[in-house]
């Protein structure tokens, strides 16, 4: 079968399953415009199980779109903590913002795309689920599908692929039923055809379909092999200072840009290094509480982190001297601050 043949074929195979075997996620409880995008947005990147609590959490705290237009940064950023790609969620509020000065959100698939931080993916998940749009929202779980079902070997990383899939899919879309029809195609990648072992041909609703059901699915989604990260290696300062902790801002661009850090440089420092290092950003540390080693992994690039804690008799500026516990901080030098693994 052809990609089309088989993108017709979807609809009357994949809502009668989904319907028995979509699994109960919190955002698919109602078809909410901010809903939707909000989740959309934390789940790139991110596993389900790990947005499912953020998500809880954002709405309990930001439960209109409006509230999350008027945010303060220092909240939007606790909230997002530990989630990474901080841009997104930043993006996130300029959409909120330009939604809530537009008096709602637009409903159309170019006003969609309009929005800061929403790209092809996401407008096709908010204009399907939300305005019953034909916009598929093709991601890697859809990609593997199509690919795999159609046996084709370009690699998954070709625009011109994703557009064909996307032209594909979109002839498919059945009115009425097109936020339906995505999560289903969602679901069916997430759950039954994923990216991690063998897919679970016997249970799925098209495996009749696929030309890949014979074990030809391990060559398929083809893509292209991964360039090694870079290791890069920096001593960082946590001082301490009653409950509270030295912080200060990243630059504006570049990796977790504008987000709160430990102080750190590049290199490693022993320990004496450090403390003179302290000495000299206007502090006076008295001891060397503990020092530890952490790594951080980013998607291209990989951080060995050499720590030392130290008790400061004054909290001096120019630092930023914040409790611990609501400082907003990046997993990177959160780490640090863990002790479970002392």
């Amino acid at each position: 079968m052809t990609l089309c043949e088989l993108s017709l074929a979807l609809p009357g195979r994949l809502l009668p399953w989904y319907g028995s075997h979509a699994r109960d996620l919190p955002w698919r409880q109602d078809r909410q415009p901010y809903h939707i995008l909000l989740s959309e947005i934390m789940l790139q990147q991110t596993r389900v199980e790990a947005v499912r609590a953020y998500y809880l959490r954002f709405l309990d705290r930001l439960p209109t779109i409006e509230a999350l237009a008027e945010a303060d940064e220092q909240t939007l950023l606790k909230l997002w903590e530990g989630l990474g790609y901080y841009s997104r969620v930043r993006n996130l509020q300029k959409a909120a913002r330009a939604i809530v000065a537009a008096g709602g959100f637009p409903t159309s698939r170019e006003g969609l795309l309009a929005l800061p931080g929403v790209g092809a993916y996401t407008a096709g998940a908010v204009g399907s689920i939300c305005f019953d749009l034909p916009t598929p929202a093709v991601d890697g779980n859809v990609l593997r599908v199509m690919t795999r079902l159609a046996a084709i070997d370009t690699p998954i990383t070709s625009a011109a692929l994703r557009r064909e899939i996307t032209a594909a899919l979109a002839a498919a879309y059945p009115a009425g039923r097109c936020g339906t029809f995505t999560q289903a195609l969602m679901e069916l990648g997430a759950t039954v055809c994923g990216p991690g072992g063998a897919p679970a041909c016997a249970l799925c609703p098209v495996a009749d379909l696929c030309a890949c059901a014979d074990g030809r699915w391990k060559d398929i989604p083809v893509r292209p092999a991964k360039k090694a990260r870079r290791r890069e290696e920096y001593t960082v300062l946590i001082l301490c200072c009653g409950e509270t902790i030295a912080l200060q801002k990243r630059p504006d661009t570049g990796l977790l840009a504008g987000l709160w850090e430990l102080p750190n440089r590049p290199g490693r420092l022993d320990a004496q290094g450090a403390m003179d290092w302290a000495v000299s950003l206007g502090v006076q540390p008295q001891r060397l509480l503990r020092q530890l080693t952490r790594r951080h992994i980013f998607t291209h690039v990989e951080w060995q982190l050499h720590g030392y804690e130290f008790l400061c008799g004054q909290a001096a500026p120019p630092l930023q001297w914040q409790p611990a516990c609501e400082a907003a901080l990046p997993t990177a030098f959160r780490i640090l601050l863990d002790r479970d693994d002392d």
